[in-house]
């Protein structure tokens, strides 16, 4: 018999889930709670924060998401999801109690065992914080001994903003939130324009700071410029890429950059780890 353990881990192997809440984040985007049916696989099953999952619609395929819920509850498994392909569109039409196959965890984290004692700003453009909803949440919880945290997020407007609802527990466990948006309206009364604005005027030490970055390329980039403009090494700079991951265990190559495999190597990558592959155009 096939141990529960060696069920759970084993990339290869989907397992019944169903679906327990479906709740409504900004325009086109829902997170779904997800809990897995087999009750010995359930408790076996972990992650850390910045991996995914692949959920599959059987007849319509996998998609990899990350997974947004909490380290503390690992027996619901949150994925945020924006309805934009086949997998993720039939998705949306989906209902409390149907069912979804899980395969996972995938992928290298967020470097949650490196941020004791540092100054982590965590910056996230759009989507970008379902990715780093759960690190948050480590921090907010101090699971991770960090000296501060700072949280700067970017929209195109301010109904744009996700987990708004979550933003006073942050601010109320010492996470400074710093959102900003393109287009002020509906009474916005805060910053407007790119994160780099915030991040341009946010007090940082070079030689403390740990930035963990989520969001298109070319703003993650700009990101990163910024950081090393103000001293902040290029190992301590960390940015999750978004690619077309198809089979998350490095056969299918689909997410290949350079010699590497986003599903496999990443999708959390240290800059000077894949700076060289960055600065290649995308077709």
């Amino acid at each position: 018999m096939i141990s529960p353990v060696a069920q759970a881990t084993d990339p290869w192997r989907s397992h019944p889930a169903r679906i327990v809440r479906i709740a409504e984040e900004i325009g086109g985007v829902r997170s779904y709670d997800l809990v897995l049916d087999n009750t010995a696989v359930r408790a076996a099953y972990r992650f850390v924060p910045g991996q995914f999952n692949m959920l599959y619609l059987p007849g319509i395929g996998e998609a990899a998401i990350s997974i947004s819920s909490s380290m503390a509850t690992p027996d619901l498994l949150t994925h945020t999801v924006r309805s934009v392909g086949n997998v993720t569109a039939a998705l949306a039409r989906a209902k409390v109690g149907d069912p979804v196959l899980i395969r996972g965890p995938f992928g290298n984290p967020w470097p949650v065992d490196r941020l004791a004692d540092r100054d982590v700003v965590i910056v996230a453009g759009g989507l970008g914080l379902a990715s780093q909803r759960s690190l948050i949440d480590a921090l907010a919880r101090h699971a991770t001994a960090c000296r501060s945290t700072a949280v700067i997020h970017g929209a195109k407007r301010p109904a744009d903003l996700l987990f708004q609802s979550e933003y006073a527990a942050w601010k109320a466990a010492g996470i400074d939130m710093h959102p900003i948006v393109d287009v002020g309206e509906g009474g916005w009364s805060g910053p407007v324009g790119l994160v780099t604005k915030l991040l341009d005027t946010l007090p940082l030490d070079p030689q403390s700071t740990t930035l963990l970055c989520c969001g298109p390329d070319r703003m993650m980039t700009a990101v990163a410029e910024k950081a090393f403009a103000r001293g902040v090494p290029a190992d301590e700079v960390y940015l999750s890429l978004e690619r077309n991951m198809s089979c998350a265990v490095a056969h299918c190559g689909l997410c290949q950059f350079g010699p590497l495999f986003v599903c496999r190597d990443g999708p959390v990558f240290s800059f000077d780890r894949i700076a060289q592959f960055l600065a290649v155009p995308q077709c």
